[in-house]
């Protein structure tokens, strides 16, 4: 059963907490999977995770990169698991069915509570995993940009 870590961002956005929690994420030594919501993020993101910080590295790649078994984090916004990743995170939108969430052992729904939108997806994708028997966890930011668990 997959444990799916819902990260509720309110006092950053998700260009500066993303490289954070994948670091963390990286430090598994596990591949990981980012689903995010439109081709033209995958690339801007691409991108940000190679300039985010000039002392950090995080080995990523996307479709235009190519060599998707050799990269450890594999950006997409497809349904591919070309990395065979156990780490998945969905961001800006992207959505996993519940039995596509089962081949990976955590789950990351990151997103950003100032937007109507996509607060109320997160309701809905949290009422289906629960629903679907998953293990859900919710993470909230503080003003301090820390997360608390509620």
């Amino acid at each position: 059963m997959s444990r799916i870590d819902f990260y509720h961002l309110q006092s950053s956005d998700l260009e500066h907490t993303l490289p954070l929690l994948l670091e963390k994420a990286y430090a598994l030594q596990q591949n990981i999977l980012l689903k995010i919501g439109t081709p033209e993020r995958v690339a801007y993101l691409n991108t940000l995770l190679w300039t985010y910080d000039e002392e950090a590295f995080l080995p990523h790649g996307a479709k235009t990169d190519g060599n998707a078994n050799l990269q450890p984090i594999w950006l997409t916004c497809g349904d591919d698991n070309p990395n065979a990743a156990s780490l998945l995170f969905l961001v800006d939108g992207a959505e996993a069915s519940i039995d596509g969430m089962s081949q990976f052992s955590r789950v990351f729904y990151i997103f950003d509570g100032n937007v109507q939108e996509q607060l109320h997806k997160a309701r809905e994708f949290w009422q289906a995993a629960k629903s679907g028997g998953l293990d859900c966890f919710y993470w909230q930011q503080t003003e301090q940009g820390r997360w608390q668990q509620k």
